[in-house]
């Protein structure tokens, strides 16, 4: 009897089809050392090691050699860093194809899908836009606060624009929960970049009787360039709302000093919130820019009006 390397055989990712393994051992060899534990089917037709056989990213592979299609909904979002890997694997396949799935596997049927496949390490994955609004519509366990982050972070990334997810909105007019989508994708593309500015927009800056302002707006000075969280054009006035997960070490603290200090140098002043009081207090903080904005509009007019 000739002795077969197994691992050698699957290669060195751990796994193979049966069409590949059956060219080089016969079939009884195959399904004895299936029975012996030594290889474990992970799909119809897909066999890895037992090593392997759990790893999140082996099972993607395989079922996308398995069944075929793009990887999908939350498995996308996986593979575009944006939410921890876990679950079924998701796969949408075009429309004339069957929706039925294997063990661990869920088909999804798609008419809109030639136009938005693209790569990630040598696999076939929805666009971002895409993957946001697919996993919105059928979270499958991903919740909501994830679901938001994913999108925030898709954006503050350039893995995808705002008007990127407006338009694959626009494909989907029946989405579960689609007006709390649209009214994220709305801030996105006002400016806001994260869940504090969102909640710092929204209750404190476009408050009413608070001064019109806009969003990262581009300041460029000594050849750097700084994006502002939310400017006072017409009194040289940025609001910057400070997450502590980003600005709470003390190099980014001493970054944020450095850098206000480099805008003063340009006539821009910089009022700094962090996310407790802002969260908190937003009353305090709206008053407070209220203050220093009408301050400094006193002192832009000119000496015979002030």
């Amino acid at each position: 009897m000739v002795a077969h390397d197994i691992p050698a055989l699957l290669g060195p990712d751990g796994w193979s089809t049966w069409e590949s393994l059956t060219a080089r051992i016969d079939r009884k060899t195959l399904a004895g050392w299936v029975d012996a534990g030594r290889l474990r089917r992970i799909h119809p037709g897909v066999y890895a090691l037992p090593v392997v056989a759990d790893d999140w990213r082996v099972r993607v592979e395989a079922a996308v050699q398995a069944c075929g299609g793009v990887v999908s909904h939350r498995t996308a979002l996986a593979l575009w860093g944006l939410i921890p890997p876990g679950g079924p694997v998701h796969l949408t396949v075009d429309l004339r194809r069957s929706g039925r799935g294997t063990a661990g596997v869920v088909l999804h049927r798609s008419r809109h899908l030639t136009d938005t496949i693209r790569r990630v390490g040598g696999l076939p994955v929805t666009c971002v836009e895409r993957a946001v609004v697919d996993t919105w519509g059928r979270p499958d366990g991903v919740t909501r606060p994830d679901l938001r982050g994913a999108a925030i972070t898709a954006v503050r990334r350039r893995l995808c624009r705002p008007g990127q997810l407006f338009d694959e909105l626009e494909r989907r007019p029946c989405l579960p929960g689609r007006a709390a989508l649209a009214d994220l994708v709305g801030l996105l593309a006002d400016g806001c970049r994260s869940e504090l500015e969102i909640w710092g927009c929204v209750q404190v800056l476009r408050a009413p009787g608070m001064p019109a302002f806009v969003q990262q707006r581009r300041v460029t000075v000594a050849g750097r360039t700084h994006f502002l969280d939310a400017a006072y054009e017409d009194v040289l006035l940025a609001v910057e709302m400070d997450g502590a997960a980003w600005h709470g070490s003390r190099e980014q603290r001493e970054e944020d000093i450095r850098r206000d200090a480099l805008l003063a140098t340009v006539g821009w002043q910089t009022l700094r919130f962090g996310y407790r009081r802002l969260t908190r207090d937003p009353e305090a903080c709206r008053r407070e820019i209220h203050a220093v904005h009408g301050a400094r509009r006193r002192l832009f007019l000119p000496p015979h009006v002030r």
